[in-house]
């Protein structure tokens, strides 16, 4: 029996990645789409798009994250991870179904608006359900391979742009993002019900105004507020680039199925180089990795902004992706291991939904930057600097958070700070 054991774990394990990669593919589709259509929504003149047009549709789709990533966090460590995620799941398939139909501009901005909501929750209520299963020595891969089903979603919906665009409507490319809500019947039945079960079997799941107050008690406040200020960089930088960054390449002088190559690259490096990355993190190295990977967002976007042969520059924006969602990732793991289960949801949950600012600021301050300077390269320049301030906030955290700390551990136990 004792033989079988492992054998078992090792199978739920497998079943919980593989359901959670399947939840943040749709994510990560429906995060991207926005890039992926963009250059095509700008020359859909029955829509009257102008240079904010673009910049608008991202900060309004980041603009209903907030309010889907706290309350997912809340809800999730009350009730359990099932039933938030499941909503979630319907929610934004039903979202995307409205934008793919929707017959004007105004109108597709709201739809974006309640697919911002859905997936401000997947990330938080995905990222506690993951953790809660993992292995103590392997939380931070685990979570790099979940994570990194945004990236293959990005790279799904740029693919599929490359294909279909311009000739295609771009409307069409939101219609797929409907077809997740098959799985909601299978989260039903696999995932469990209720609190985490070392929380529920010790009665230490407290009041949700007693959870957000202790993630500031004075031995975790000054590395919460980091968390926040990391996350809004992390979110800020990501949801620039995967707003702008086919246009961007476009200003630069690449056409359409050039600038989508380069953001299948960006997707394709934030998705397999995140497995790397990880298991340094779970080395005890979560810091120096959530370091280098705003530094190494930064330098890749400089050389991205020079020019260089095509085959550097798919290079350097693998690097790029990697390093953009990488930092919000490791970020992600970061919060997981500093917060204890009975506080992870709803750690998670108000820590990317102060993120969610960034993402709010980052598509119109790139939007700005690129109609206030003319150079080709300011887009370029607007990138780097969330990432160069992101990596400065991780400088000032104080040692490593523990990957692999004790699941009953409090915030103290495990403090960074």
């Amino acid at each position: 029996m004792t033989a079988t054991a492992p054998s078992a774990r090792g199978r739920g394990q497998a079943g919980v990645l593989a359901l959670a990669c399947l939840i943040l593919f749709v994510d990560g589709y429906d995060l991207f789409a926005i890039g992926t259509i963009g250059p095509s929504l700008m020359h859909h003149r029955e829509w009257h798009p102008d240079s904010g047009t673009l910049g608008m549709l991202g900060s309004v789709t980041a603009l209903g994250m907030p309010f889907g990533s706290i309350l997912a966090g809340w809800a999730a460590d009350r009730w359990g991870r099932r039933t938030p995620i499941a909503a979630a799941v319907t929610w934004i398939s039903l979202s995307m179904l409205v934008a793919g139909l929707v017959p004007d501009l105004s109108s597709f901005a709201a739809a974006r608006f309640c697919t911002g909501v859905g997936i401000g929750a997947l990330a938080p209520l995905v990222g506690a359900y993951v953790t809660d299963s993992a292995p103590a020595n392997r939380r931070t891969l685990h979570l790099a391979i979940t994570m990194g089903a945004i990236g293959v979603g990005g790279t799904v919906s740029a693919l599929l742009g490359r294909l279909l665009l311009p000739e295609t409507p771009f409307q069409r490319l939101f219609l797929f993002g409907a077809v997740p809500i098959i799985l909601v019947p299978l989260i039903w039945r696999v995932i469990p019900a209720g609190p985490p079960s070392h929380d529920a079997a010790h009665g230490r799941t407290p009041a949700g105004r007693n959870r957000v107050l202790q993630l500031l008690v004075p031995e975790s406040r000054r590395t919460t507020v980091l968390f926040w200020v990391a996350a809004f960089m992390s979110m800020a930088l990501v949801f620039s680039t995967t707003a702008w960054l086919p246009t961007v390449m476009m200003k630069s002088g690449y056409d359409l199925g050039s600038s989508l190559e380069f953001s299948i690259a960006f997707t394709l490096g934030a998705s397999f180089g995140g497995l790397g990355v990880s298991l340094l993190g779970d080395r005890g190295r979560l810091k120096l990795v959530t370091f280098g990977c705003f530094l190494l967002a930064a330098v890749a976007l400089f050389v991205l902004s020079t020019p260089q042969p095509r085959p550097l520059l798919l290079v350097m924006s693998a690097l790029a992706g990697l390093g953009s969602l990488g930092c919000q990732n490791m970020v992600i793991a970061c919060m997981t291991a500093f917060y204890p289960p009975r506080l992870r949801g709803t750690g998670l949950g108000v820590g990317l939904g102060v993120g969610r600012l960034g993402a709010i600021v980052g598509p119109t301050y790139l939007s700005i930057a690129t109609d206030t300077f003319s150079s080709h390269r300011a887009g370029f320049f607007a990138f780097m600097v969330p990432a160069v301030l992101g990596a400065a906030t991780i400088a000032m955290l104080g040692r490593e958070p523990s990957a692999s700390a004790d699941p009953g551990a409090t915030a103290k136990a495990v403090s960074v700070g």
